[in-house]
């Protein structure tokens, strides 16, 4: 969001940005001083104090997201802020309904499909109510049909979509995600090696959120399979509702190769995957939509090789062999996982997978190719 919001600035838009408050995935220790609506480098903010919707249950959750848009659409008319196009991220599905509000005004809405909602939570068995399932259903296709255009990442997304709302095809694209290449180039001043007194050779990280859907007991298994390897610190930055479970599962088998830390600023991840070696990337095998998880992209444009555990339909698969950044596995062939982890320890051209990935994003995945595309459908 950050990346759009700048590059939009960039080429002479009047920005607004809304979002809820800033009480999550912060820093460790930071407590920032926020306004409700303040000017940040030209580009208004508004931040919405909202009920919690992170480490809660998922009915408080769901609420919570269903309540947003009538949040969102009241402080936009309460500050008297002037929209002609608007830009809304899923999840969570029910922001689409910002967009649909703003359409009765003449404005045009575009949804951006990170995931497919409700079908990720109906696979991973976090929706199972039938009436539930159904009101969510409906929540979908509300959204999808009055919205003006709806993106997604990969073709696999694509043809999920349409194979149920086979009505739809005039109106999805295709628009990849995209990595600020630039802003993972740049030199910072954070040394992590010397701030947690990390010793080891080759660090393997997994950076963000320890959910259901990361299935990070994976790693856990194959940090437990190389503890032979004295060289390899396996490096799990982030938080979640996991989180805990994780670590006494990493207690209790005695995991001395495995490490938490909590999560880091923006300004210092590019500098985190500095000190590291290889990025993980974690997807249950329960999930069976094809997202492509953003962190190989954030992997690629440090020039990081990547291993990659995936359901066997995530589009993932492919960005990992037509780049030639790493390698991949099914993420429910647990040997396998472990195989591919040991191929890519054993590999001396190792590094050579990170340049290549990089190579890759830059002719793909770069901002600046992907603005243009996004640009062209909100024209």
């Amino acid at each position: 969001m950050l990346e759009l919001t700048q590059e939009l600035k960039t080429r002479g838009n009047d920005i607004t940005v809304i979002t809820t408050w800033p009480e999550y995935n912060l820093e460790d220790g930071s407590k920032p001083i926020f306004l409700e609506k303040e000017k940040e480098n030209g580009v208004t903010v508004l931040r919405i104090k909202t009920l919690p919707h992170h480490n809660v249950n998922y009915f408080l959750r769901a609420f919570a997201q269903l309540l947003m848009p009538f949040q969102f659409l009241w402080k936009l008319w309460k500050y008297r802020i002037s929209i002609e196009k608007c830009i809304t991220y899923s999840p969570p599905l029910p922001l689409a309904f910002v967009g649909i509000g703003l359409r009765f005004f003449g404005v045009k809405a575009l949804l951006n499909l990170q995931d497919l909602f409700p079908q990720n939570a109906i696979d991973l068995g976090i929706l199972k109510n039938p009436l539930q399932i159904y009101f969510f259903r409906i929540l979908e296709s509300l959204s999808y049909r009055f919205s003006d255009i709806i993106t997604v990442h990969s073709d696999g997304n694509r043809t999920m979509l349409l194979d149920q709302y086979p009505s739809l095809n005039q109106k999805i694209n295709i628009l990849h995600n995209w990595v600020d290449l630039d802003h993972h180039q740049k030199n910072h001043s954070m040394d992590f090696r010397k701030k947690w007194e990390i010793t080891h050779p080759f660090i393997a990280i997994f950076a963000g959120v320890m959910g259901p859907s990361q299935y990070l007991e994976l790693i856990l298994k194959i940090a437990e399979s190389t503890q032979h390897r004295e060289e390899l610190l396996f490096l799990l930055v982030g938080g979640g509702v996991e989180e805990e479970r994780l670590k006494h599962i990493a207690k209790k088998n005695d995991l001395n190769n495995v490490r938490f830390e909590n999560f880091i600023s923006r300004d210092d991840y590019s500098d985190l995957l500095k000190i590291c070696s290889l990025g993980m990337v974690c997807l249950s095998p329960k999930n069976k939509t094809p997202v492509i998880p953003g962190k190989i992209l954030g992997y690629m444009a440090s020039g990081l090789p990547v291993a990659a555990f995936l359901h066997k339909s995530s589009d993932g698969h492919k960005v990992i062999e037509n780049s030639g950044c790493g390698l991949s596995e099914d993420s429910a062939n647990e040997e396998s996982c472990i195989q591919i982890m040991n191929s890519l320890l054993d590999n001396p051209k190792i590094a050579d997978m990170g340049e290549a990935g990089r190579s890759y994003a830059m002719e793909h995945f770069s901002k600046e190719v992907c603005m243009n595309q996004l640009v062209r459908l909100l024209n």
